[in-house]
């Protein structure tokens, strides 16, 4: 699951992107893929974990699931697409490599639910570190190529 989500960092990658890309997966299936595009859409809630959830919600819709839904990045997912996994009913996430700046698996380590109204509406399981030197290699690839900006000062840091 975890390769799926580097290939599609390699995507990103070829398309001048920064080299995130997440798939969301049910059974066997994988029912939102993407890659961040920042670059590509102009816009800074772009995350490809957002953006593989949003395309999971709009194929699933609230129809029953009749498996969990489990998300893969190469890159720890910050606060916000923690919420949205959190939101999207996802019950394990797995990522390569820690985000130290705005990773939020402190957040989800607690796995408390928001409310007792809401059980499903608890943080997901999550483990990391899977692949993480390649993961690293593709930002370090990223920073070699790319102009100097936020964006790569912030990906050197992951390098």
């Amino acid at each position: 699951m975890l390769v799926a989500a580097i290939q599609v960092a390699e995507d990103g990658l070829a398309a001048g992107e920064l080299p995130i890309g997440a798939v969301v997966v049910m059974g066997d299936d994988v029912v939102g893929r993407a890659f961040t595009q920042e670059k590509t859409q102009g816009r800074r809630l772009v995350h490809a974990d957002l953006l593989a959830m949003t395309e999971a919600d709009r194929a699933l819709g609230w129809r029953r699931r009749p498996a969990p839904l489990t998300l893969a990045v190469n890159l720890e997912p910050c606060v916000m697409c923690l919420g949205a996994a959190m939101a999207m009913g996802v019950s394990q996430i797995y990522f390569g490599l820690e985000s130290p700046g705005d990773g939020a698996s402190a957040v989800a380590a607690e796995r408390r639910p928001l409310s007792a109204d809401l059980p499903e509406y608890a943080a997901p399981a999550i483990t990391g570190g899977i692949r993480r030197e390649e993961v690293r290699e593709q930002f370090r690839r990223y920073c070699e190529g790319a102009a100097d900006s936020g964006m790569r000062r912030w990906a050197a840091t992951l390098a």
